[in-house]
This record gives C-alpha cells, sequence and structure tokens, in this order.
C-alpha cells in the first residue's frame, strides 16, 4: 500500500519544517517586514510567501516605496552596436518603475506585488527576469501600463484600495447606499402615483383576499403591479422584488400615503385662500359605526374673482352639541393656522 499513498507527515513535524504555519506566523513576517529585499532582481517571489502573510508583506513594500537609485551610475551596455543605459529621468514618469542594480533591469512594483492574483498573467520581463532593452525602454513602458482594464492597472488599483481600505469599504458603503436610496425613491414614487390615481377616482384600496394565490388583490397592488408590468425600473424595486421590510404595502403604509396625499392637498388649499376673507360649511353626519363626523368647506373668492368651494376634512366629534362642534371647529383652526378675523 505504501507504493500508493504517502504517509502524512505528523504534525509536529510538519509545524517544524513549514515556516509558514499559523503558529510561527507572526514572528516570521515581523523577521520578513524587518528585512525586506530592496532591490527587485533579488526578492523572493510572492507567490512563495504564504497566503496568510502576503497583504502584510505587499503592504510592506507598497509603505517603502519602489526601489529607484537615482544617483546610481548606471552601466552602459552595448546594445546594436550603440551603448546605452538606464535613464534616472524614467523614474519621474513612472512612480511604478524600479531599477535591480543587480540584474542591471527594470522591474515594476505593482505587478511584482498583485500579477499573480489574475488568470491573464503574460510575460514576466517586468516582474521576473527583467526589461534591459534601453533602445525601447519607452516604448515598451507605455505597452506594459496598456488600457484602463490592463494587467498592471489592475494591479495598481488593487494596490491602492489595499493602502486604502477603510476609505475603499467607506466608497462601497456609499455606493450601497445610493443605489438603496435610489432603490426606494423609485418604489415609492410608484406606490404614491397608485395612491394619488385611486384618490382622484374615488376608488377603494384593499381588498378582500390580498393572498398571493389572489385572482385580484384590491385596487391598490392590482394598480402597483400593473405599473410593475409596463416599466422595467418600477419591476425591479417594487413587490416581489423589494426587501421584505420595505414593500409599501402594508395597510399601515397606504393609510400614511393617504394622509400625505391629504396634508399637501390641504396645504395647496390653504395656501390659495392666503389672508383672504373666507366662510365655512359644516354639516354633521353618522358613519356605519355610528360616530359623529363633522364635514368641513372652506368657501372663499380667489384671485380671478371665482367663488371657491373646497373640502379640507372630517372632524370627528363627540356629540352634535353647539360646544362639540365650536371645540372640532376651533381646533381645525389651530392646525390650519386660520384666523377667526377672516372669518
Amino acid at each position: 500500500m505504501e507504493r500508493f499513498f504517502k504517509r502524512k507527515l505528523s504534525t509536529d513535524s510538519s509545524s517544524l519544517s513549514n515556516p509558514g504555519s499559523s503558529n510561527a506566523r507572526p514572528i516570521e513576517v515581523d523577521e520578513i517586514l524587518a528585512n525586506l529585499q530592496a532591490d527587485p532582481g533579488l526578492r523572493t517571489r510572492m507567490a512563495d510567501y504564504s497566503p496568510n502573510m502576503r497583504d502584510e508583506i505587499r503592504r510592506g513594500y507598497l509603505q517603502k516605496g519602489p526601489c529607484q537609485p537615482r544617483s546610481y551610475k548606471f552601466p552602459q551596455t552595448n546594445q546594436s552596436g550603440i551603448n546605452r543605459r538606464f535613464i534616472a529621468h524614467w523614474f519621474d514618469d513612472h512612480d511604478w518603475l524600479e531599477y535591480s542594480i543587480a540584474k542591471d533591469a527594470a522591474f515594476c512594483l505593482h505587478c511584482y506585488l498583485f500579477k499573480s492574483n489574475f488568470d491573464q498573467v503574460g510575460g514576466d520581463a517586468f516582474t521576473g527576469v527583467g526589461f534591459n532593452n534601453w533602445k525601447k525602454a519607452k516604448e515598451r513602458f507605455n505597452l506594459h501600463i496598456g488600457p484602463v482594464g490592463s494587467v498592471h492597472n489592475q494591479a495598481r488599483e488593487v494596490a491602492y484600495n489595499l493602502m486604502h481600505q477603510t476609505t475603499h469599504i467607506q466608497t462601497i458603503v456609499i455606493k450601497q447606499t445610493s443605489q438603496a436610496r435610489t432603490a426606494y425613491r423609485t418604489c415609492l414614487n410608484a406606490s404614491l402615483k397608485c395612491t394619488r390615481y385611486l384618490l382622484r377616482q374615488w376608488l377603494s384600496f384593499r381588498g378582500h383576499d390580498e393572498s398571493a394565490q389572489s385572482s385580484n388583490k384590491g385596487n391598490y397592488l392590482e394598480l402597483l403591479q400593473f405599473l410593475a408590468d409596463h416599466d422595467e425600473k418600477v419591476k425591479a424595486v417594487v413587490l416581489e422584488n423589494a426587501p421584505e421590510n420595505l414593500k409599501l404595502i402594508a395597510p399601515s403604509i397606504q393609510k400614511d400615503l393617504v394622509n400625505s396625499c391629504a396634508k399637501e392637498t390641504i396645504d395647496l388649499i390653504l395656501s390659495d385662500v392666503k389672508d383672504r376673507y373666507f366662510s365655512i360649511m359644516v354639516d354633521e353626519a353618522r358613519d356605519v359605526s355610528i360616530n359623529e363626523q363633522m364635514a368641513m368647506v372652506l368657501r372663499y373668492v380667489n384671485d380671478k374673482g371665482q367663488i371657491i368651494e373646497r373640502f379640507v376634512g372630517v372632524q370627528h366629534v363627540t356629540d352634535t352639541t353647539s360646544s362639540a362642534l365650536k371645540e372640532a371647529i376651533d381646533e381645525f383652526f389651530s392646525s390650519a393656522n386660520l384666523s377667526f378675523f377672516k372669518l
């Protein structure tokens, strides 16, 4: 059997032979960070480090910055019959550019740190063997950077996010919050459209059966479903596509929407009355629950000299005595900020 299966090493021996084990990790990371290899041509490959410590090592290199020995006297190399060498001002044009004194070659810091994260690895001129064709240096530098979605630019973005994790998380949260706000506004606007239509047409909201299996869930839900069927943006945020706690279809929510529409309507009527003289018409009646109610209508003349009559609400009263009706009228005048001097 031993020909087909290898024996597993004991836990103790594996932990001793594996310097990247979880037990030795804090000590080894500190040691590595204290002795980071500056020369890019002599560094350990990032893939050879334990996955648990790579981000800390990457952060250490990013804090240290690229290896750019500006005062170094770069050696000349005969290339195509002409002596050429690395030019120090290339560092000014490319903040990611590194130079290895040991290999007399150029490297990319961001690709060294993060290139192994991507499937499209490409060549290793700027990460492994180094680049030293100085005749075509500028051309190859630009080619290495590539378009927006290139490996280099992806690596650069990951490096930025690693060094600004708090800002990155905050940006994601803000983006998600903005999306949630937009979705809520769309859902609310659709609900208000249904509410305004039903109020204008004097139609009931609720149905006798509003369950998911019902063939007719009532005017409000059916009208909301109609809007969703004819508008993809609305469909994406209402009913079954809305969060369970943000569907805006509960009876209490429907009442809140009706009350909001009523308040906006009354405010518009009162703004039209302004400081004009007006009169009120009051009528008392009982509803089906045998509760006394008092309906009130404002009567005034607008800017065009037209007589306007506006229904402004129903007040519940304890009885129909003059004092009870007067008390209800006082309460309405106080809430509407109307003056008895203009009555």
